[in-house]
Order: structure tokens, then C-alpha cells, then sequence
């Protein structure tokens, strides 16, 4: 077999980023998520609770579902990563959570239009979202074989950049072809997929997820045919051996000081990040009354923000180191969230607005932009910053242990807005605690050490 080249090898590693960023752009956060949540705040007026308060039940029902998800990746994470690294294989793994992935996302086009199977549905999105993130897990791994240190985290931002390309392609094609409108017709006045789907019963916003799944299994194939695993050792474990190799890392994280601040840092501010990416479509939804089509096309301006800035953020990166990135990034951000809990329909930081002002509209493109465009990059640089404080040896088990603490408290960000909504009776002061983690996040990077642990 001919070998394959390095510059195959990256390409190939893009792609995984092209394939797996619709389940993010379009059924997380632009379409089923806002779908979902207008079905379910729909159902519960129907049962006649109040609109508010129906609103409010629907997102803390979407935030509790995302907290159960995310622990479960979070748990689970390290412990595969520990298993992959001692055989060095990791493309089965990727080939068994891809399968996951494709299974959930397909399922999706069974969601009921009158709202009868949210349950089932919320369990197919989170088994689809499981394998996405734990095949994640395992891509990141890879990262420390495609280049030298500085040339990492360039790679790292390309890689976000394209996938997100790859995010704004998809979304645009959903919104043209596919999604309907109030009126039955998709965004350029079509019938969805050109009449073959029917719109009363919502099959043009049902595709969205068989959509995806076909999109992942034909731009995985770049993947496969160009990434292989570097000198697997063939060797086996348990999931007892696993257990216990990882007890011994985590027990010797306190004493790696950098590596431990770092992991906790990156859990206040991840879970932040996840925390907007997740209601950022439901916000516009429920607080500014967008449609499904407009929560879209605001996912389209998101996803271009996120592409163009991951690029420069990587080439950032290359030039400054990836800490400095992350520091920016977190400031825009909590200006962002700040921005939110301070806009509404009708009035922004108390000051009321004409009715029918289009400055609210205005302004959360331009937080979508910011979200999507800052997002990209502090993935990127964080992705970077953690290879340098990755163990060699044992780079799944280290990325594990960054997914570990990126969703052992993913329960966070949605749970707190689960708890500030229900309390407070209120979706758009439901997001101020994401602020809060932000800040803490951007104190706790004071004392890692940018070059890794030393």
C-alpha cells in the first residue's frame, strides 16, 4: 500500500471536522434545537400553562436533557480514552461512535408535529450527540502527530475553520431546500425539497437529522481512505485496567499544577461556551420570537463568523501562543452574554424601543457573529494549549481527561439556566449565570503555564 502523505493526512483530519459540525450547527443549536423547544413549549400550552411559563418549562427541558448527556460523555470519555491508548488504535473507536452518530441524527425524522414523542426524540438526539463528541475525543488525539508544536495550533484553527465551513454549507442547504416556513414554503419560496416533503407536517424541519447523517457518512470518506493510526501496539485492556490507570492520572494531577489549573479552567469556560452554542437558537426563539427559518439564517451568519475568525484565530495562535487567544476570546464573550441578558423584544438595558424596531434583530446577529466568530477560535487555541500539556504517551487519555472536565460539569451551564429560567420565570435573565463561569474560567488561566507543564 502506498503511504499516504502528511499534507493527506491533515486533509483527511479536516474532514472529520466537515463531517461532524452540522449535528452542531444544524440540530443542536440552529434547527432541531429551537424546533424541538417551539414543539415542546407548543404541547404545554396546549395543556394550558401560561406562554411564559410554557416557554420557560420547554428550555428547562432541553437544559436538563443536554445536563444528563453531557455527564454521561464526561464519565465515559476518559475511561475510552485510556482503553484506546493502550492498543494506540483509535479509528475503530471512531468508526463505532460515527455509527452512533448516524443512528441518532437519522432518527430524528420520526419527531411528531403535535409534540407526542419529545421524549423519545430528545433520547435520539442525545445518542447521535454522544458519538459525535466521543468520536471528537479520539480525532483530538490525533492532533500531536500532524505537526510540530508551533505548527498545531494553525492546524488546529484550519481544522475548526473548515469544519465550520462545512456548518454554514449544510445550514444554507437545509434553509433553501429543505425547512418551511409559516407560510409552507422553504426560505427562496420553495415546497420543501421541491414538493416531495410535506410542510403541514413539518417533514422539510424532520429532515434535518436524516439530512445530517448522509452528510457525515459521504465527507467521512476523505477520513477513512487518508488517516491511519501511528504504530499501534495491538495490545488489549480492561475496563478495570482502564479504571485504573486512570485513577493513577488523576491522582497525580494536583501535583502538575499547570495541567490541573488549565483542566479546571477550561471546564468553567467550555461549559460556558456550550451553555450559549445550546440556547443561543432557543434564546432567539423564545426571547425575540424569531421563526425557525430566522433562528437559521442567523446560524449561517454565526457559522461564517466562526469559520473566517477560527482561521485567524489559528494564525493567531501560531504567532502568540494559544493562551492569549483564549483570554480574548473569553472577554468578547462575557460582553456577549452581558449584551443578552440585557436585550429583549421590546427594550435593551431598559431603555424601551419602538415596536417594530429592528435594533434587537440587529444587535443579535451581531452577538451571533461574536458567538459563533469567538467560539471557533477558544476551541481551537484550547484544543492547542492541551497538547501541550498532554502526555505523549497517552494523548487519548489526555484528551479524555480534557473531555472529562469538559462535561463532568457540562450539567452546569444547563442546569443553572434550567434553574435561573424556572426561577426567575424568565429566558432571557436564564442565561446570566454563563457570565459568571466565563469570569471565573478567564481567573483561573492566571496560572497556567502557556507552553505547558514544565
Amino acid at each position: 500500500m502506498a503511504e499516504i502523505s502528511l499534507k493527506k493526512r491533515i486533509w483527511g483530519w479536516f474532514f472529520f471536522d466537515w463531517a461532524s459540525q452540522p449535528y452542531h450547527t444544524v440540530l443542536l443549536t440552529f434547527i432541531f434545537g429551537p424546533f424541538f423547544v417551539s414543539l415542546a413549549s407548543e404541547s404545554f400550552m396546549a395543556d394550558g400553562i401560561e406562554t411564559e411559563l410554557a416557554k420557560a418549562n420547554a428550555q428547562a427541558m432541553w437544559s436538563f436533557t443536554l445536563t444528563i448527556t453531557g455527564l454521561l460523555i464526561g464519565f465515559g470519555a476518559p475511561i475510552l480514552g485510556a482503553m484506546a491508548d493502550t492498543g494506540g488504535r483509535r479509528i475503530p473507536w471512531v468508526i463505532g461512535f460515527s455509527l452512533m452518530l448516524v443512528a441518532g441524527a437519522g432518527s430524528l425524522w420520526f419527531t411528531a408535529p403535535d409534540g407526542s414523542n419529545l421524549t423519545w426524540m430528545l433520547m435520539a438526539f442525545a445518542f447521535g450527540f454522544i458519538g459525535a463528541e466521543f468520536a471528537l475525543i479520539f480525532i483530538n488525539a490525533q492532533l500531536p502527530t500532524l505537526g510540530t508544536d508551533e505548527e498545531i495550533g494553525k492546524i488546529s484553527g484550519s481544522g475548526f475553520s473548515f469544519g465550520y465551513a462545512g456548518g454554514v454549507l449544510s445550514l444554507f442547504l437545509i434553509l433553501l431546500i429543505f425547512v418551511e416556513q409559516p407560510n409552507g414554503k422553504t426560505l427562496i419560496g420553495l415546497d420543501p425539497l421541491f414538493g416531495l416533503l410535506d410542510a403541514e407536517a413539518r417533514e422539510g424541519t424532520r429532515s434535518a437529522g436524516p439530512f445530517v447523517a448522509i452528510w457525515f457518512v459521504v465527507f467521512m470518506v476523505p477520513y477513512f481512505l487518508w488517516v491511519r493510526d501511528v504504530a499501534p501496539t495491538g495490545a488489549r485492556t480492561s475496563v478495570a485496567a482502564a479504571l485504573s490507570r486512570l485513577w493513577r492520572t488523576i491522582r497525580a494531577l494536583p501535583a502538575k499544577r499547570s495541567l490541573f489549573t488549565y483542566l479546571g479552567s477550561s471546564m468553567l469556560y467550555r461549559d460556558a461556551l456550550n451553555g450559549l452554542y445550546s440556547f443561543g437558537g432557543t434564546f432567539a426563539l423564545l426571547v425575540l420570537d424569531f421563526s425557525v427559518v430566522q433562528v437559521g439564517v442567523f446560524g449561517i451568519i454565526a457559522a461564517i463568523g466562526a469559520s473566517v475568525f477560527s482561521y485567524v484565530g489559528g494564525v493567531a495562535d501560531k504567532r502568540f501562543g494559544p493562551k492569549p487567544v483564549v483570554i480574548a476570546s473569553i472577554w468578547v464573550l462575557m460582553g456577549v452574554c452581558f449584551m443578552l441578558v440585557n436585550l429583549s423584544r421590546d427594550s435593551m438595558f431598559g431603555i424601551e424601543l419602538a415596536a417594530g424596531s429592528a435594533v434587537p434583530d440587529i444587535v443579535f446577529y451581531i452577538c451571533g457573529v461574536l458567538i459563533g466568530g469567538m467560539g471557533g477560535v477558544i476551541q481551537a487555541a484550547s484544543r492547542t494549549l492541551m497538547v501541550r500539556h498532554s502526555d505523549p504517551a497517552a494523548p487519548t487519555e489526555s484528551f479524555g481527561l480534557y473531555g472529562l472536565t469538559g462535561r463532568a460539569t457540562a450539567f452546569m451551564a444547563p442546569f443553572l439556566i434550567g434553574v435561573a429560567t424556572a426561577v426567575t420565570g424568565s429566558t432571557q435573565l436564564g442565561v446570566s449565570p454563563l457570565l459568571f463561569l466565563f469570569l471565573l474560567g478567564l481567573i483561573m488561566l492566571r496560572w497556567v503555564n502557556p507552553k505547558g507543564e514544565v
